[in-house]
């Protein structure tokens, strides 16, 4: 039995602990998620003292979750003290970090992607909105927690959106400098893959819906849910994504001596004019994450070490249906309150996993944006929709709201 610290303590890694748990192995989270402390130890240390807390616990891996670990470069420092950890290192993490950088070696390593330009000052930016045509979307350059991601419908509501970004601070430094690109039409999807060098091995793709509310409608979120599989992709349009995408990116990054390892993802979309490129993350996405490792029958303890040491992996997959429906603070993505009591819990069937939540004198209490994914699995989508959403009718909470609509583009 192994021990394995987790950084982050959403629902991504909640889904990680409790994979990695069931695999046999013990379980230590930097962070508190009351799920994770029904099987495993929620530590409170900073991230000067992972290391030395990694030592003293004779922890065997770290693996990270959220992307910020990975931009500020924990990998390095962790690998520096011969800590086996599981995650890109800062150069390669750059890919997510930035966006005008992957932008920038998408258009040097012709990678299909949105037409797009940077900007730094908000006048040429501006000036440049005035010959677009409209739909169109502004991205903060920086991370900003699955929020930074604009889509501007005229020329008045992006000029107001780029003062937002650029002069108010909406996304703090993040947008000191924004991306425009055109509006890409068509279906969206992940694919994550895990990366050694110039090894790449694709998961099962997913997809997320993004928007708030019923029928894509409201302001963008870091996803309201996710489902698989995806009646509208196909293996040949996978296939194209690895070949014209992946496989490039991870060449790319080793040319620009920027090697990468862990896992890679890539949001895409598939267009009249084929796969193109939306964004890259550098981790593993959530909501997607969720049902992605519920369906997975290969050990991630070892996929991570393998990883880590360059070995070949192999992935195995069940052949289930699976639902992740995110239930979200009222107000999310914009200004909500934090401390409403959850009742009826207990009573769900399906996979539960806490992503903004916290325990308060015995009772579970809302602690963030998004706050909980119920993971439903059956033989068919249709079936897993339906366990998800009985499921969470059982829940109580004053100040909870869900889509109810997740997955049916695939029952179509």
């Amino acid at each position: 039995m192994s021990r394995v610290l987790v950084l982050g303590n959403g629902g991504r890694e909640h889904a990680i602990s409790y994979k990695l748990f069931n695999e046999g192995h013990d379980i230590f989270m930097l962070g508190q998620n009351p799920g994770v402390a029904k099987f495993g130890t929620c530590v409170e240390i900073s991230e000067d003292q992972i290391a030395e807390f990694c030592k003293n616990n004779i922890i065997d891996l770290v693996f990270v979750g959220p992307e910020k670990y990975l931009v500020d470069g924990i990998v390095d420092k962790l690998e520096n003290e011969q800590i086996r950890v599981f995650g890109p290192n800062k150069r390669a993490a750059i890919l997510e970090g930035s966006k005008s950088f992957s932008k920038n070696l998408m258009k040097k390593y012709y990678i299909p992607t949105a037409k797009f330009e940077i900007f730094e000052k908000i006048e040429e930016a501006k000036e440049y909105l005035k010959n677009l045509d409209f739909p169109i979307v502004i991205k903060a350059d920086g991370i900003a927690s699955g929020k930074g991601v604009i889509i501007a419908e005229s020329y008045e509501s992006s000029i107001s959106d780029l003062e937002e970004i650029m002069i108010n601070n909406k996304f703090n430094d993040a947008g000191k400098k924004v991306v425009i690109e055109e509006f890409l039409v068509g279906e969206e999807f992940s694919l994550m893959c895990f990366v050694s060098g110039n090894k790449v091995y694709p998961m099962k793709i997913a997809q997320d819906h993004k928007r708030a509310f019923d029928n894509d409608e409201g302001l963008n979120t870091g996803g309201m849910g996710a489902y698989l599989p995806i009646k509208h992709i196909t293996e040949e349009d996978v296939k194209e994504a690895v070949d014209k995408i992946i496989i490039p990116t991870v060449e790319a990054m080793i040319s620009e001596n920027r090697e990468f390892k862990g896992i890679l993802f890539a949001g895409l979309m598939k267009t009249a004019d084929g796969i193109k490129t939306i964004e890259y993350n550098v981790r593993f996405g959530d909501p997607e994450s969720e049902i992605i490792l519920q369906s997975m029958n290969s050990s991630l303890f070892d996929i991570a070490n393998d990883i880590i040491d360059g070995n070949d992996i192999n992935l195995e997959w069940d052949d289930k249906s699976h639902v992740g429906v995110v239930l979200a603070s009222k107000g999310y993505p914009e200004i909500y309150e934090n401390g409403y009591e959850i009742l009826g819990l207990e009573k769900i069937e399906s996979q539960i996993f806490y992503m903004g939540t916290k325990e308060l004198n015995g009772k579970i209490v809302t602690n963030g944006g998004r706050v909980l994914i119920v993971c439903a699995s059956a033989h068919t989508l249709e079936e897993a929709i339906e366990k998800a959403y009985k499921d969470i009718e059982k829940i109580e909470c004053d100040n909870l709201y869900y889509r109810n609509d997740i997955g049916h583009l695939s029952l179509k």
